[in-house]
């Protein structure tokens, strides 16, 4: 049993509740009991003492009680003996008078009031002892009462015991069931985990209304899920990518090997290296547009870093050779977080595209708006229709303007791009241009740290 609660969440919290539950409420029960009985001490001491006190007030002033009988002034204290130096007793109250003397006690002139505690044959008292006046025939004033049943058997213990128990018994009760109640989304988020497998990722677990820790995990497990099946539909992209764009050259090429093969004397060798070497520049160039898509966003690649776009720019043109001339106007400390590789192929396939669009010029911008990075390069070419905006960052998607000028694309550069984009907290959109076509990149900027 104790190896089952070992195991159990609830168990353990509920065990623990009990004995912190124990530690706190049994010291509380004895400090309690304590304080009462020294309550309940100090309250008869403090009527036996007045009661004898005003009898010895009125026996200093000569009173004199009819028949020996001293009235009772307080119901709680009924015991009253008034004792000469001799030991006899001079007066008592009706329930003393049979009682032989009820304390030895006596007090002097330097200490006229004693509280004591006599025990006489089936009961105990508790009693004041006052001395009437100073001088050395003064008589003695007894005033008590039998001990109280809270102060002469263990009742209050055992009372204080019952209800510590009671309350400790109720405190892990009530642990055991909010534990259990508190505990019961996640036994549902378990179950709904259990039947989610890797044939169908869409499924999710059910999140807990509210802003507390249980919503965070569901909204955390669901978080992971949506990664894992993104993760899932990529691979399965891969495949069906590769598949689909590897299958044409590749049997372009076999063909013209086989058919090298079946006619020797017929195949210009030249041209054959040339074509098979074309082919397997595309298939390579194919493979590694694939290889980078499914990369981008996860950790193969370097650590971020801190990024300035403009410089990021005047790199990348220091190095290309285009076909027409590209204009630039970039500001100071554009700064971004990623990965600078990523960054600089998102730049290059831009660049790519626009100049296999252009007719006179391209244009690069670099500028920030609002705390948001903003990287534009347009085109003076075909404008790109409303309907296309979003079909081109597709996967293997090429315009018929775009086939007609460029038969050496992969058609994955926009696709990688947006990719990119979209890993680096941004977007990559078309926007309106008149007479040409612009693409705008916008991150999130922040100031370098110090």
């Amino acid at each position: 049993m104790s190896r089952i609660w070992a195991r159990s969440l609830r168990g353990r919290v509920t065990l623990v509740t009990t004995l912190v539950a124990a530690v706190l409420l049994i010291p509380f029960g004895i400090g309690a009991v304590t304080v009462t009985r020294a309550w309940v001490a100090a309250s008869v001491a403090r009527d036996t003492r007045n009661t004898a006190e005003r009898i010895a007030s009125e026996a200093r002033a000569g009173a004199e009680w009819r028949g020996r009988r001293i009235p009772v002034l307080d119901p709680t204290v009924p015991l009253i003996q008034v004792v000469a130096p001799d030991g006899g007793i001079r007066a008592a109250s009706d329930a003393a008078a049979t009682m032989p003397r009820l304390s030895d006690v006596w007090p002097t002139p330097d200490n006229r009031v004693i509280n004591a505690r006599p025990c006489m044959p089936g009961t105990c008292l508790y009693l004041t002892a006052v001395r009437v006046s100073l001088g050395p025939s003064s008589t003695v004033v007894y005033a008590g009462r039998r001990a109280p049943a809270v102060l002469n058997d263990h009742t209050l213990e055992t009372v204080a015991a019952i209800e510590t128990a009671i309350l400790i018994g109720i405190t892990g009760w009530a642990t055991w069931m909010i534990m259990g109640r508190a505990l019961r989304p996640v036994a549902a988020m378990r179950a709904q985990l259990d039947e989610i497998n890797a044939s169908d990722l869409s499924r999710r677990v059910m999140q807990p209304p509210g802003d507390d820790e249980l919503s965070g995990l569901a909204a955390s497990i669901n978080g992971t899920l949506a990664r894992l099946e993104r993760s899932a539909h990529q691979q399965r992209q891969f495949a069906s990518d590769a598949s689909h764009e590897l299958r044409t050259p590749i049997a372009g090429l076999r063909a013209q090997l086989e058919s090298a093969q079946l006619y020797p004397d017929d195949t210009d060798l030249d041209a054959l290296v040339t074509s098979a070497l074309r082919d397997t520049d595309r298939l390579e160039a194919i493979i590694t547009d694939l290889l980078l898509l499914a990369r981008i966003g996860s950790r193969v690649d370097a650590a971020n870093e801190w990024v300035d776009l403009g410089e990021l720019v005047r790199e990348e043109l220091s190095v290309r050779k285009d076909r027409v001339p590209i204009r630039l106007a970039a500001e100071d400390r554009v700064l971004v977080q990623g990965v600078r590789l990523q960054l600089a192929r998102l730049l290059t396939n831009l660049l790519d595209n626009a100049e296999r669009h252009a007719d006179r010029y391209v244009r690069v911008s670099v500028g920030c708006e609002d705390g948001t990075a903003v990287l534009a390069v347009e085109n003076d070419g075909a404008e790109i229709a409303e309907d296309d905006r979003e079909r081109i960052f597709e996967r293997f998607t090429r315009l018929d303007a775009a086939r007609s000028r460029d038969a050496g694309g992969t058609g994955l550069g926009l696709a990688i791009a947006r990719d990119v984009a979209v890993a680096h907290g941004g977007e990559l959109t078309v926007e309106d241009c008149q007479g040409g076509a612009r693409f705008v990149l916008r991150l999130p900027s922040a100031a370098l740290p110090d």
